[in-house]
């Protein structure tokens, strides 16, 4: 499999915690994978081209106001698959970690795909929309979607997790339930050569988080504990990514959303496409 890092959507520019990092724009981190066997794989969508063109309509005015998103059209995942020479049809799956409003922007875009999303976080989308978090002009097209449960019984394990087997996709991509966001929060698992790459989502928002001494970000974390669900979940999700990362940390790379100098160590290795041609 070929995998490509995404920039589908900057936001509001933050400082880091410590020296060294210049400033930067907070991301909308996505992956498209290029499988032999299931087509295009896209990992979090990011926005979209309807939010660009109509954001007050499609993401709302509050989120806009608060994330101050870039809108520019060539870092919506659809027009950085074209410059990779692909068509929107190319894309058969497309998995979420969950469905705030700047991770399923991006879905109206590929409206041929199979979405991936576990049900509990659907079931929560549908009741709750419209509201600050979920905006249902993302999925009024009817995706065709395929569900999970929060709380698997496959006995399926990934390094310790729980993890789901996504349907029609190969065995090197899992979904790895990571609650506390939202209702029905995932992480996305993914082999990459003889090393695995953990999207977390939003399961934690800033590296340092991760580390033994926690740090947290004090805007990120603004953000973060005003739409958690559950605080001790999402704290216990954190720890278990903190012990992951001690015993395995030689064979799996973590990452989250929104964290702009996790993404930028991909740029450093050019394996991205940052969203601008050229």
């Amino acid at each position: 499999m070929e995998i490509h890092h995404l920039n589908c959507g900057s936001v509001l520019t933050i400082e880091a915690t410590y020296d060294g990092p210049k400033p930067a724009a907070a991301v909308n981190h996505c992956l498209l994978i290029e499988t032999d066997t299931a087509g295009l794989v896209l990992v979090e969508t990011g926005l979209g081209l309807g939010d660009v063109r109509d954001p007050h309509g499609t993401l709302g005015a509050d989120w806009v106001a608060m994330a101050q998103p870039a809108l520019d059209e060539e870092e919506t995942a659809v027009r950085q698959i074209a410059r990779l020479g692909h068509k929107p049809s190319d894309v058969r799956h497309i998995i979420v970690t969950h469905l705030d409003v700047d991770h399923s922007g991006g879905l109206p875009d590929f409206p041929g795909a199979d979405v991936h999303v576990l049900a509990s976080e659907l079931d929560a989308a549908r009741s709750q929309a419209p509201s600050f978090r979920y905006r249902p002009a993302h999925w009024k097209h009817e995706p065709r979607w395929i569900t999970y449960p929060t709380a698997p019984d496959s006995g399926e394990e990934w390094f310790g997790f729980s993890a789901l087997q996504p349907k029609g996709l190969p065995h090197d991509i899992k979904l790895i339930p990571l609650g506390g966001h939202t209702e029905g929060h995932t992480g996305i698992a993914v082999r990459d050569g003889e090393r695995w790459l953990l999207h977390c989502g939003d399961a934690y928002y800033y590296h340092r988080e991760l580390e033994v001494s926690r740090e947290v970000h004090p805007l990120l974390d603004i953000v973060q504990t005003s739409s958690q669900v559950s605080r001790d979940l999402r704290l216990g999700t954190q720890a278990r990514l903190r012990e992951l990362i001690h015993d395995h940390g030689d064979r799996i790379e973590v990452f989250s959303s929104h964290d702009p100098w996790e993404f930028a160590r991909y740029v450093a290795a050019g394996v991205t496409r940052t969203g601008r041609p050229g």
